[in-house]
C-alpha cells in the first residue's frame, strides 16, 4: 500500500559484540586460572623434589663402604634361608613414621611353577622384616600342589629346600597373624597377595612398585612400571638380585623399606589427605547432614 513504512529489522550486531566480548573475557579468565594452578603445582613438584634429593644425599653420605657390604652379602647363605646368619638391618629411618613405625612391616614372597608347564605360581618361601630391617619371618612353604618348575634363576628355590618346609595352610596362618593390623610395604604386592589368599585392606598397602613418587625421583616416566631391582640400583646404590642363585626374599624386602623411607613422608601426606577427604565425603552422605523436617512441619505437610 502507498504511505506504508518498512520495518526496519533489528540489527544483531550489538548482542554478537557482547557475546563476543563476553566469551573473550572467559577464556582470559580460564587462561589465568590454568596458570595460577600450574605455578602452584610447579612450587609444589620443587619443593618435594628438594626434599627427596635431601634424603638421597643423606642417604648416600651415611652409608658405609660399598666393597664391605658387598663382601657381607656375599657370606649370606640365600638358599638356608639365614639360618646362620642374618642381613645388614636398615639403618634409614623417616621422622614421620614415629607413630606408626610400630606397626609396619616389610613383605616379600617367591614364587614356584605347579601344574602343566610350571604356569600356576604357588607360594614357596615367604619373609617378614619389621621397620628396623630385623626378620620376623622367614620360612620356606610346601605348595598345595606338586612343583613342576622351581623357577631357580627367579626364586632361588631348590629341592631340597621342600624337605623341612611348612605347609601352606600353617604357613598362610601365621603369616595372617603377623600382618594382622600392620602396615605392608612391599615392591608388587599384589602378586604376593595373591599366592598367600589374602585380600588386604588398600589403605594399609605400600606398593613401591606402584607409586609415582619413587619414579618420580628416580627420573622415570610417572606410568611407568620399575622393577625393584632398577629402583634400588638408582636410588639406594644398592645392587641386589644377582647371579644365578635367585632372588632372596629378605634382601628384596629390605629394599623396598629402605625405597619406602625415602618418599615416607610425602607418600603419608597425600594418603592422609584421601582419606580425610573420602571421610569427609562419607560423613555429608548420611542422614545427619541432611535437613531434618520438624514433627509439626511434618504433620501440616501430611494433612
Amino acid at each position: 500500500m502507498v504511505g506504508t513504512r518498512k520495518r526496519k529489522k533489528p540489527s544483531s550486531r550489538g548482542l554478537l559484540s557482547n557475546y563476543r566480548l563476553l566469551c573473550k573475557q572467559a577464556m582470559m579468565f580460564r587462561a589465568l586460572k590454568c596458570a595460577s594452578k600450574q605455578r602452584r603445582r610447579q612450587a609444589k613438584r620443587k619443593r618435594t623434589d628438594s626434599h627427596s634429593e635431601e634424603l638421597v644425599k643423606d642417604s648416600k653420605s651415611s652409608r658405609g663402604n660399598p666393597d664391605k657390604d658387598q663382601t657381607q652379602r656375599d657370606t649370606w647363605e640365600v638358599d638356608s634361608g639365614f639360618s646362620e646368619g642374618s642381613p645388614p638391618i636398615s639403618g634409614r629411618s623417616s621422622p614421620c613414621l614415629s607413630t606408626i613405625s610400630a606397626s609396619l612391616v616389610a613383605l616379600d614372597c617367591e614364587m614356584v611353577g605347579t601344574g602343566p608347564g610350571g604356569r600356576c605360581s604357588e607360594l614357596a618361601r615367604c619373609s617378614i622384616l619389621d621397620y628396623h630391617g630385623n626378620v620376623l619371618y622367614d620360612k620356606y612353604v610346601r605348595p598345595c600342589h606338586p612343583v613342576t618348575d622351581y623357577r631357580t634363576r627367579w626364586s632361588g628355590i631348590r629341592p631340597h629346600h621342600m624337605l623341612n618346609a611348612a605347609p601352606y595352610a600353617q604357613a598362610r596362618q601365621e603369616i595372617s597373624d603377623i600382618l594382622q593390623g600392620k602396615v605392608v610395604v612391599g615392591h608388587s604386592l599384589f602378586n604376593d597377595f595373591r599366592v598367600l589368599g589374602i585380600c588386604y585392606p588398600h589403605h594399609k598397602v605400600r606398593d613401591t612398585g606402584a607409586t609415582h613418587l619413587l619414579r618420580r625421583l628416580a627420573g622415570f616416566p610417572r606410568r611407568r612400571r620399575v622393577s625393584l631391582k632398577i629402583l634400588a640400583g638408582k636410588l639406594l646404590n644398592r645392587h641386589i638380585q644377582l647371579g644365578n642363585k635367585g632372588h632372596c626374599s629378605v634382601e628384596d624386602a629390605l629394599a623396598a623399606l629402605d625405597l619406602y623411607k625415602l618418599v615416607a613422608c610425602q607418600w603419608e601426606w597425600e594418603l592422609q589427605k584421601l582419606l580425610t577427604e573420602h571421610h569427609s565425603l562419607a560423613q555429608y552422605m548420611q542422614d545427619r547432614y541432611w535437613p531434618v523436617e520438624d514433627d509439626d512441619n511434618s504433620e501440616a505437610i501430611a494433612s
